[in-house]
């Protein structure tokens, strides 16, 4: 009679076995192939690339128009005028800036003030961008660099900038420390024009849940499209551990919500369900069409109306304090015809989208779902610790194309 192996076990002991050494073969056989299928560095670029080439292709197909409520542009509402800020101490810095570029990294840097390079932004983190990178300077051209952004907004600006920055570094170490995809010097510079007191020039700067498009003509600034978003929105530890930001624009919306009556939030609450991402104003979305929707700034009494325009400045408050103000005039002027939506509850702790729109300004806040620390929250549910907001220039003055347009037709552009 022939031997077991294992004479002593039972039928059942021996069944629990064959079914354990069955399932660590295929936990060990998934293992293995899980962990070769990661991408090398190099697969994982050349994905990128790729995904970047489609987005692009895909974002760039029709020529630029603009933000419009109806696929039309509504005329004359901006002009070549001096806003009577100087821009000079913005021009300096960005000579000073590409002074200490090399010849390689100006050739990356500099593009002509018509390009679409200006539209080639997004807030992903995997998009491959143009430019010259954090990553790529020496300390001297890094805080050359700062420079430029410290001439060109606002201490605050300046601050929530360099915060995204350092929570993108958050990022990476809470994704076991990946720092070939996230980190704080993954921030690229391109520069459009030369800068000029009269010719119109700008500068870009693009990174994952951060871009700043700033347009110069003579002493008038556009700065938009503008991004400031990220995930998380604090780090409870870690190099930055501390560092928070967007919670004034959050809770500034909270409060404008909560400030209307029970008849105006029907009309601004497009709807109570908040279960996905609502930007739609986003990378690639210039030509968006979008309506008005929420109550009209004409149906808000005056303390109300001094409340909108509060939580506009929030956002344009981000701008070098002049043409901040500037701008605030631009808005004013349109706040009748200024419109408030709201997508979610209203309680503190809900997460919610809202939206503020007019003829010169769209300003998006949106709790999103998580994006790259899937791996820490539910999925599917929006939360506090993903945040994105997008400032926009309806009508054809993103990047400020329409000052440009007008600045050719008043001096024909030479070859």
């Amino acid at each position: 009679m022939q031997k077991t192996l294992y004479p002593k076990m039972t039928s059942a002991v021996r069944f629990l076995c064959v079914i354990g050494l069955f399932a660590l073969f295929v936990v060990a056989g998934f293992g293995i192939r899980s962990f070769s299928q990661q991408p090398s560095p190099s697969q994982r670029l050349a994905q990128f690339k790729q995904r970047s080439i489609e987005s692009e292709k895909a974002g760039l197909a029709q020529p630029f128009k603009g933000i419009t409520t109806d696929g039309n542009v509504v005329p004359n509402l901006f002009a070549i005028k001096s806003s009577g800020v100087s821009t000079a101490p913005v021009r300096k810095a960005a000579d000073a800036f590409l002074a200490v570029l090399t010849p390689e990294q100006k050739t990356k840097t500099l593009f002509t003030v018509d390009d679409d390079e200006w539209r080639k932004w997004m807030n992903q983190h995997f998009y491959v961008r143009q430019g010259t990178g954090f990553i790529d300077m020496t300390d001297a051209q890094r805080q050359a660099a700062l420079g430029l952004m410290r001439a060109s907004l606002s201490a605050k600006g300046l601050k929530l900038s360099q915060d995204i920055m350092k929570l993108n570094y958050t990022l990476g170490e809470l994704n076991n420390n990946d720092f070939d995809q996230y980190g704080d010097n993954r921030y690229y510079f391109t520069v459009m024009g030369k800068p000029s007191d009269k010719e119109p020039w700008g500068w870009q700067l693009d990174g994952h849940h951060l871009i700043i498009n700033y347009f110069v003509l003579g002493d008038q600034v556009v700065m938009t499209p503008a991004f400031w978003g990220s995930e998380p929105v604090t780090a409870t530890s870690g190099k930055y551990k501390g560092t928070t930001i967007l919670q004034d624009e959050q809770n500034k919306g909270l409060a404008m919500i909560n400030a209307l009556t029970a008849d105006q939030r029907k009309k601004a609450v497009l709807s109570v369900s908040k279960t996905k991402n609502q930007n739609v104003g986003e990378a690639f979305k210039d030509n968006v069409v979008l309506d008005y929707k929420g109550i009209r700034g004409s149906e808000l009494n005056a303390k109300q109306k001094e409340q909108l325009l509060g939580l506009v400045g929030q956002y344009v408050s981000n701008m070098d304090d002049g043409h901040a103000k500037v701008k605030m005039s631009e808005v004013r002027q349109h706040i009748d015809n200024t419109w408030f939506a709201w997508v979610g509850e209203t309680e503190k702790d809900s997460v919610f989208y809202y939206r503020v729109h007019s003829p010169v300004i769209l300003i998006e806040f949106d709790h999103q779902t998580p994006a790259n620390l899937r791996h820490l929250s539910d999925p599917n549910k929006p939360n506090h610790e993903h945040i994105h907001t997008v400032v926009r220039t309806p009508n054809g003055n993103d990047y400020g194309k329409d000052l440009l347009r007008q600045h050719y037709q008043q001096h024909p552009h030479k070859n």
